[in-house]
């Protein structure tokens, strides 16, 4: 095992860590890894460039069998609050998306029985045929396999046929930990770890994009977070099909998690700091303003980070819980990450820029 200068050095070299050097960052203050991840982010953006991404996140349905712990979003099938928007409502919601100079779409749901894949096919298809320009990030795993399972399809030719139809991209949701240990209490009714590996691998092959996400502060252990980075890593290696890493952490209320003390603000930035310093084949880390406000989400910045999210006209899942969610407008995400040091400039669902904020 390598001393903390060693590995320290490591880092500085921009050499791969190993997982048990990983987990050793645990044990270091977050000021060090802080400056550690912030060299591994000046090497890969030299410009100091931040983005942000206009989009919407659209819950076209609240109904789902997982009945994942940490959910305060979902309702079982039956309830008197469950819901499934209209074609007409999800294209309406599009279109104010659109006018408001928003590029990206995500559409994530329950896992809903009663929804058809061609339900999915009708409409992303009408999306794309009247909003060509939108680009469709939407989906996560846990849906995916899901939808193959009640069509009884592979999942190869779900994933083909909601390409097909318009889909561009998959969100990393349903991840939280790819850890079975943390998964088969924390989500057992969802996807399993080789499952969500199998899906975003066949998107990849398939030549679409994701994203890899991970959702912490709750069950999982320092080495369960470093198998999650190993494993997107690995995916890496083998398609380099993910954009961006996000990590972001569980809040509490209406949950079944609730007896838990939430994630402190400094656990969050060293774990944002580890990611950045552990996953060397990804271009992208995003730091978290909707869980930890704008004011930790720019610290993040200096952690690591080269990504402050999204300006969202919509957000219902994790407002489902007690935590107040405040949505900025693109000036006033502009204007965070100015004030953090960088130079703010919007950009699209590939990390494509569209626009740069002098």
């Amino acid at each position: 095992m390598k001393t903390q200068t060693e590995i320290y050095e490591k880092v500085i070299e921009g050499e791969r860590l190993k997982q048990e050097e990983a987990i050793k960052l645990f044990d270091e203050d977050v000021t060090s890894l802080g400056f550690l991840a912030n060299e591994v982010r000046k090497r890969l953006h030299p410009e100091n460039i931040v983005t942000f991404v206009v989009d919407r996140n659209i819950n076209y349905t609240n109904i789902c069998v997982a009945g994942c712990k940490f959910c305060a979003f979902y309702r079982k099938v039956g309830s008197v609050e469950g819901y499934v928007l209209s074609k007409e409502e999800v294209l309406r919601k599009v279109e104010e998306l659109v006018s408001w100079g928003g590029t990206t779409l995500l559409m994530q749901g329950g896992l809903n029985p009663e929804l058809p894949l061609d339900y999915y096919e009708d409409l992303i298809s009408s999306i794309k045929e009247k909003f060509p320009k939108v680009q469709i990030h939407s989906f996560s795993a846990p849906e995916i396999v899901y939808l193959s399972k009640i069509e009884n399809l592979d999942v190869k030719s779900v994933l083909k046929r909601l390409k097909d139809a318009g889909l561009d991209s998959l969100p990393g949701g349903g991840a939280e930990i790819l850890s079975e240990e943390v998964r088969s209490f924390l989500s057992p009714g969802k996807c399993s770890v080789k499952e969500w590996e199998f899906v975003h691998r066949t998107a990849h092959e398939l030549g679409m994009t994701s994203t890899a996400t991970m959702m912490f502060g709750h069950m999982e252990k320092p080495e369960h977070i470093i198998e999650h980075l190993e494993r997107v890593r690995k995916i890496q290696d083998d398609t380099g099909g993910f954009t961006a890493f996000i990590p972001w952490t569980f809040k509490r209320g209406n949950t079944k998690l609730d007896f838990l003390e939430e994630a402190s603000s400094n656990y969050y930035l060293k774990v944002l700091a580890i990611s950045r310093i552990y996953l060397d084949n990804f271009t992208n880390i995003q730091s978290s303003h909707v869980t930890q406000t704008m004011q930790v989400g720019m610290v993040g910045l200096h952690f690591g980070a080269n990504d402050l999210g999204s300006v969202m006209m919509e957000e219902n899942v994790i407002s489902s819980t007690s935590y107040k969610v405040n949505i900025p407008k693109v000036e006033d995400m502009a204007w965070a990450i100015r004030s953090a040091g960088f130079i703010p400039a919007q950009r699209d669902t590939y990390y494509r820029i569209v626009k740069v904020f002098q």
